[in-house]
C-alpha cells in the first residue's frame, strides 16, 4: 500500500483526471526520464499521438516497476507535447489508454506545449516522479539498477 494521500482543496475547482498535490509521507524517490512513444529497439511505434502518448506512458509504468513500484507510486508527471490539439481532439482516447496504462490513480500532472522534441517524430514525452514505498529488506530489484 503507498503511504500517499491527495490533495484537492475545496477551495480551487474540481480536479478531472489529476489530481492538485499529492503528500507522500515516506518512501524512495524515483526521477523518471522523459520517456517518449518508442519500443524496445528505439522504434517511435506510430506517426501518432494516440500510440505514442501511450506507449510514453507504459515506459514510464516500466522504469517505476523496475525500481519495485507500481503505478499508483506515481506522483507527479510532465506531459510534452508538441501540438496540444492532438491532446485535446482525443481525450476520450488519451483517458483510456492512461487508465490502461496507470489505473484510476492520478497523480499531479502539467501538460506543457513545446515547439520540438529531441526525437525526430516525437510528438509526446511523460517525465515523472514517484515514490517508492519500502517494502521491507529488500526494496525492489537492485540488479535491473545501472552503476553509471
Amino acid at each position: 500500500m503507498t503511504d500517499h494521500r491527495i490533495i484537492d482543496p475545496e477551495a480551487l475547482a474540481k480536479a478531472r483526471g489529476f489530481s492538485h498535490g499529492i503528500l507522500a509521507a515516506s518512501g524512495r524517490l524515483l526521477f523518471v526520464a522523459g520517456q517518449i512513444g518508442w519500443d524496445g529497439d528505439g522504434r517511435v511505434v506510430s506517426p501518432d499521438f494516440l500510440p505514442q502518448f501511450e506507449q510514453a506512458l507504459a515506459n514510464v509504468v516500466q522504469v517505476v516497476r523496475a525500481a519495485g513500484g507500481r503505478p499508483s507510486d506515481l506522483v507527479r508527471l510532465t506531459l510534452y507535447v508538441i501540438d496540444k490539439r492532438h491532446y485535446e481532439a482525443q481525450l476520450p482516447e488519451v483517458g483510456a489508454a492512461y487508465r490502461r496504462q496507470v489505473g484510476r490513480h492520478y497523480p499531479a500532472m502539467a501538460l506543457l506545449e513545446v515547439k520540438g522534441l529531441l526525437e525526430p517524430g516525437a510528438l509526446v514525452e511523460v517525465e515523472a516522479t514517484a515514490v517508492i514505498p519500502d517494502r521491507g529488506p529488500s526494496h525492489g530489484p537492485a540488479d535491473t539498477e545501472k552503476a553509471t
